[in-house]
């Protein structure tokens, strides 16, 4: 019975093809074992993948035997991943639970490759997906949170939601398997453990199908998040557009105009990692408060005159560079560009060209090396065909740059005097004139 509900559940979630090739994530506790047991019953090609976190000191030593010995008296191909999780957590900033997971997930994808496996099985079961239900709405989540845990998730399946933890273990007494059992999960010290220890027990205590209730729920959800989640993607196109250098404008009017304001900004802003508290803040910025910040681990949104700028936080780079030659090339960080320059002592046929990404100078009124740096509070500068210095700052707001692109502005410096605004204007100053013999010409490619 129990090997014909996976049977079942199989075809109708379309998980695998008939005898197809699959890794399964094999732990030795009792989930994973009858994964294994049930998928080789059911005649699928197998290949084992075990992971030593090397969290559990002896515990996590025999487990790796008991695997070993299993996957040989079934003559099943095993691999065996060591990883040093608690040194890889601290070296990421995660938690070792959040490190274990990442190592786990990423050695499993490698593994599929390499074998050519349609799938990586894991062992999740119908009990999982309530406590993953429950342990998001503590948490605080979304309507996608409250769809339990899926089927299938890109080549990840799990074939056991179908059946109870209780099944499981009523399987593998009904076969003579023995499986090793996680002392951790007898104890109430994690968030999920006190759910399924504590809290589901009550819940049952008030109604004794509690989990069939909950599982029904979750798939009605997920009936209801998929039109959500359609309505939701045509709503962040229409307020949001990829600029070129990868910054999300997200414009407020827009948005302030949606059905579902919060919810939309919810959706667009926690997939780069900003929580509920942050997405409210962010919503009473609108229009209200310009040159506001907001951070999350990745990445930095910003609040501009009449739309919020979302960019990731990239490592510090140079601030300044040199141009020492008179001909050569340097690349702008940041995907900002790249310029070339050269020096031509020839006149008689140059034209000036009229691009906003060439300058075309006086050779003679530089002094070399130049400084490429960013622009700086302060900074003055005479543009192009005007008389008398301007405020970068002023003259940036009257092109109606934002306050992201005024961060990022380049400028070409001799001695403490800007020569380019880069891809705007050159200065006045060190334009060609009768009396120019040479031209110092610089080229933004974007």
């Amino acid at each position: 019975m129990f090997t014909k509900r996976i049977a079942d559940y199989i075809a109708i979630k379309q998980l695998l093809s008939p005898q197809g090739q699959v890794l399964v994530a094999l732990s030795g506790g009792a989930d994973s074992v009858a994964l294994l047991c049930v998928l080789k019953q059911l005649g699928y090609m197998l290949t084992a993948v075990h992971c030593n976190f090397h969290l559990r000191g002896n515990e996590s030593d025999r487990d790796e035997t008991f695997v070993r010995n299993l996957c040989r008296q079934k003559d099943i191909p095993l691999e065996v991943v060591h990883f040093d999780t608690r040194t890889y957590a601290t070296r990421h900033k995660l938690s070792v639970e959040m490190a274990a997971r990442e190592l786990r997930y990423d050695a499993f994808e490698r593994m599929r490759k390499t074998h050519g496996a349609e799938a990586i099985a894991v062992a999740h079961h119908r009990d999982d997906s309530v406590e993953t239900l429950l342990l998001n709405l503590i948490r605080g989540t979304g309507i996608n949170g409250l769809k339990g845990i899926r089927p299938k998730n890109g080549h990840v399946i799990r074939p056991l939601l179908a059946v109870s933890r209780q099944d499981i273990t009523a399987y593998l007494s009904s076969i003579g398997q023995p499986y090793v059992t996680d002392s951790t999960n007898l104890h109430d010290d994690y968030t999920r453990n006190k759910i399924r220890l504590n809290i589901l027990p009550l819940m049952e205590d008030i109604n004794p199908s509690v989990k069939d209730s909950l599982m029904d729920t979750t798939a009605r959800l997920a009936d209801v998040a998929t039109i959500y989640n359609k309505v939701m993607e045509m709503e962040k196109q229409r307020i949001s557009a990829l600029l070129p250098d990868g910054t999300l404008r997200i414009d407020q009017k827009a948005w302030l105009a949606s059905d579902t304001p919060k919810s939309l900004l919810y959706e667009l802003l926690a997939p780069y990692g900003f929580h509920p508290t942050q997405i409210d803040d962010i919503c009473h910025s609108a229009t209200r408060t310009p040159g506001r910040r907001f951070r999350s681990t990745t990445h930095e949104m910003l609040s501009d005159r009449d739309c919020w700028l979302l960019y990731a936080i990239n490592q510090p780079t140079e601030d300044s560079y040199e141009i020492n030659s008179q001909e050569g090339s340097l690349t702008l960080p940041e995907g900002k560009g790249r310029l070339t320059w050269n020096t031509l002592n020839n006149m008689e046929h140059f034209e000036i060209s009229r691009s906003k990404n060439i300058a075309c100078l006086d050779a003679e009124k530089l002094s070399f090396p130049l400084t490429v740096r960013r622009a700086a509070r302060g900074d003055r500068f005479m543009p192009f065909g005007m008389k008398g210095k301007k405020l970068l700052s002023d003259y940036m707001t009257d092109r109606k740059f934002s306050l992201r692109q005024k961060e990022q502005q380049w400028v070409v410096c001799s001695k403490e005097e800007i020569i380019w605004l880069v891809g705007e204007r050159p200065d006045e100053r060190f334009r060609i004139d009768e009396d120019t013999q040479a031209v110092f010409q610089i080229k933004l490619s974007i």
